[in-house]
Order: structure tokens, then C-alpha cells, then sequence
């Protein structure tokens, strides 16, 4: 019988462990990047249900770099280092989600979400911030999160716009 939207999704190892890597990779790791100062975010982490049984985790960081990982253990990875535009609306991505701290809370529980709500993990060298959206309509007054659910939503479309470019290539290769 298939989830309901109440229900825990369904995950494999590879996935939690994946997810688990991603919400503490070390901030360290930008130095070079960037000389970050405590709240400075360097990354996001989103949780984004698609289906009542597909779960899909969003991985960007400040240097451009955005993968995406699914609940059964797939994962798309690697498109930055072929196309610029995907960098570019990934790294725009995190320099916005600063805007969201004010709102969101300090945490060490990175529980997957319930239902169609994203969980939004925000990374900064003084820690991992939480805050979420709920399906439905993001409200007016909450510009922040409206902004960053524009952004997040670009990067979605180009690591598709990246997987499609890869198929094609793929084919063209197969032909020949």
C-alpha cells in the first residue's frame, strides 16, 4: 500500500547517509572560497517531497556546486562541473539564503519531512539553521521565503534542463 502524504517516506541507507554527509559537511572546506564569518551560509540543504512516495534532497553550495539525491537511493551529481548555468543559479541560491536565518532556528535534528512540507537546512560555520515550507501558498508577508522558493525552484529546473542535456548527449553517443 503507497504513503500517504502523513506518512514517513520510505528510504534506503545510501540516502539517509548521503543527506547525513551533506547537512554536516564542514564549513573548512570554503575557506579558500570565502573567508566566512560565523553566520555567513556556505550551503543549503532542501528536502523536497514530490510524490506521496519520492522524497527529494537538494544539495547546493556557495562554490556553485548542486546535486540532488533521492529517496530510493538515486541521485543526479556532478552537472556542475559541465554547465555554468546550473553554478551560477546555485551559488545565487546560497548567497540568498542568508535572508532566511532571521526565520529559521538553530537545530541538531534533521528529521526528514512529513507530507508536502520542504525542509529547508541552511549551513553556516556557527552551525545548521531549520526552517520550512509548507505546501500551498507561501503568504505575502513572507517574502524571504518566497524569494528563496524562486531560487530553489531555478536550480531545480536547471539540474533538469542538465539531465535532459546528458540524455541527449548520451544518445548521440550510443548512435554512433
Amino acid at each position: 500500500m503507497p504513503n500517504r502524504m502523513t506518512d514517513r517516506y520510505n528510504v534506503t541507507q545510501k540516502y539517509l547517509m548521503t543527506r547525513g554527509q551533506a547537512i554536516n559537511f564542514p564549513a573548512q572546506y570554503f575557506d579558500n572560497f570565502a573567508k566566512m564569518k560565523r553566520n555567513d551560509v556556505f550551503g543549503v540543504v532542501i528536502d523536497i517531497p514530490m510524490s506521496s512516495d519520492v522524497l527529494t534532497t537538494m544539495v547546493c553550495f556557495i562554490n556553485g556546486a548542486a546535486n540532488i539525491y533521492f529517496n530510493n537511493g538515486g541521485e543526479y551529481t556532478g552537472a556542475s562541473q559541465k554547465y555554468r548555468n546550473l553554478v551560477q543559479a546555485a551559488h545565487t541560491l546560497v548567497a540568498n539564503a542568508g535572508q532566511l536565518l532571521p526565520k529559521a532556528e538553530k537545530t541538531k535534528q534533521y528529521d526528514l519531512p512529513k507530507g508536502r512540507t520542504n525542509n529547508i537546512f541552511i549551513l553556516t560555520k556557527g552551525g545548521v539553521y531549520k526552517t520550512e515550507i509548507k505546501a500551498g501558498l507561501i503568504p505575502e508577508e513572507e517574502q524571504e521565503l518566497r524569494t528563496f522558493y524562486v531560487l530553489y525552484q531555478r536550480v531545480l529546473s536547471e539540474i533538469r534542463s542538465c539531465q535532459l542535456k546528458d540524455e541527449a548527449e548520451a544518445r548521440k553517443a550510443a548512435q554512433k
